[in-house]
């Protein structure tokens, strides 16, 4: 049965998409405002400059000074934050309702203004935030580096998803003024991007406000499109083995998977939960309950809409267990689901885990206003919010089965091993974490990049 939320939408003349779900049960209001460029938009020697932007956002604007964006919300007493993503940035706050004219004056400065406030001491102090931000969460992290690792074999060097949002140092260092300046007027207008105000507001209220202060900026010339990406399922065997001072040994697996939104990536991503979805996930039952040779295990699917989606399965190896137990053990599951298929029992566990994961992203305004900004920025439909679950819940045995054989295989995937090296600590620290985002193609919820 389809979900109800409440969805009004309306275009600005300068090309905004405003949506509005008012919701008065609480003195709460969520803003949500995702633009249209993420880093499979940005061409060769450019890359990283969505990240970099979603740092100077909050470095001030024409009339908001370094600094105060963040100290003006929270002073209303907001919670606030921003993400860059494969396929977006977003920009997002949740504040008491009376403060909602203060969030979107801020947005709408920074959005028609910013560029008054990004000088050159500006640009070279991001840089080196971002710098200093790739050593803390992919350099010195362990396992850190995985996702780029990953996505470098998965795919070719010029493919929209073959770099991670935090971008080149390289390309960075070499960027100029000039540079970044045009990147911001190419995407970064109120023709690119969706609003959403979820909340303590009526409609007509809230799309007055919204008209008062974005009304008046200018569109942009229409954006370039992002490069095709469409690329098939993995036919070969690629592997990167790692020796480093990491807790305990790990092994990652990287499938390419089918373009978001459909039902296709859908079942693939059933797959991948019944493989690895909680305690009742076949690896977790079989190699962390009854076997013991890993301590845990993790996997899901990342949707993207650039013409494939990845899913990854990992496995971090039980003290003094060879790492290569935990790979054959790992390739077993894979291949005997490909072959074997599903029961309805274990596809009904994982809908429902869907259901209800999606369920409780809704339950608040905050996010609530971030799956509609996701479905209203990436698929044209604000809607889809409340028809989401109902095309999860279609999926059949047969689609996963088909999915897997398809898509996730033994043969088609890449892999990065991490073994401690001799120098690592004799004594291993249990439940090291994988850089990157895990988020089922089921659940199909707001994924978050590089985030502050």
């Amino acid at each position: 049965m389809p979900l109800t939320y409440p969805i009004a939408e309306q275009t600005l003349d300068n090309g905004l998409r405003v949506v509005v779900s008012s919701d008065r049960a609480v003195p709460i209001v969520a803003v949500n405002l995702w633009y249209d460029v993420g880093s499979r938009h940005e061409p060769p020697g450019l890359t990283g400059f969505a990240h970099l932007f979603e740092h100077l956002m909050f470095q001030g604007s024409r009339n908001v000074a370094s600094g105060q964006h963040f100290s003006l919300l929270e002073t209303a007493g907001a919670s606030l934050n921003a993400s860059t993503f494969f396929d977006r940035t977003n920009y997002f706050e949740s504040l008491p309702s009376g403060g909602l004219d203060l969030a979107l004056w801020l947005e709408a400065d920074r959005m028609g203004y910013l560029l008054d406030a990004v000088n050159q001491e500006n640009l070279d102090n991001q840089r080196d935030v971002v710098k200093e931000e790739k050593r803390q969460s992919y350099d010195n992290r362990p396992y850190g580096d995985s996702y780029e690792r990953l996505v470098k074999l998965a795919f070719p060097a010029d493919h929209p998803y073959a770099h991670m949002t935090i971008g080149s140092m390289a390309d960075l260092d070499a960027a100029s003024l000039e540079d970044v300046h045009a990147f911001f007027r190419k995407y970064y207008g109120p023709n690119n991007a969706v609003l959403t105000i979820v909340g303590d507001v009526s409609e007509d209220d809230a799309f007055d406000a919204a008209k008062r202060y974005f009304g008046h900026l200018p569109a942009i010339p229409t954006p370039p499109p992002a490069p095709d990406g469409t690329i098939g399922p993995m036919t070969d065997v690629r592997r990167d083995d790692v020796e480093s001072d990491v807790p305990s040994d790990l092994v990652t697996m990287m499938f390419r998977l089918p373009v978001d939104g459909t039902p296709e990536l859908d079942a693939a991503g059933l797959a991948l939960d019944i493989l690895a979805a909680g305690q009742s996930g076949r690896l977790n039952r079989r190699l962390v309950r009854d076997e013991q040779i890993a301590q845990s295990v993790s996997g899901g699917a990342l949707p993207l809409i650039g013409g494939v989606s990845f899913g990854t399965l990992t496995g971090i190896a039980s003290d003094g267990i060879d790492l290569q137990k935990v790979e054959d053990a790992l390739l077993e599951e894979i291949e005997k689901l490909a072959a074997d298929g599903v029961t309805e029992d274990e596809l009904a566990t994982v809908q429902a885990q869907a259901e209800r994961d999606w369920l409780e992203q809704l339950a608040t305004c905050a996010g609530r206003a971030d799956e509609i900004s996701h479905h209203a920025l990436l698929f044209g439909d604000a809607n889809r919010i409340n028809t989401r679950i109902d095309q999860v819940q279609a999926v059949t045995v047969e689609q996963v089965q088909a999915a897997a054989a398809q898509w996730i295989r033994a043969a088609g995937r890449v892999q990065v091993s991490y073994r401690r090296s001799e120098s690592a600590s004799e004594e291993p620290v249990s439940g090291g974490s994988v850089s990157g985002e895990q988020v089922s193609g089921a659940k199909a919820s707001g994924e978050s990049g590089e985030q502050e």
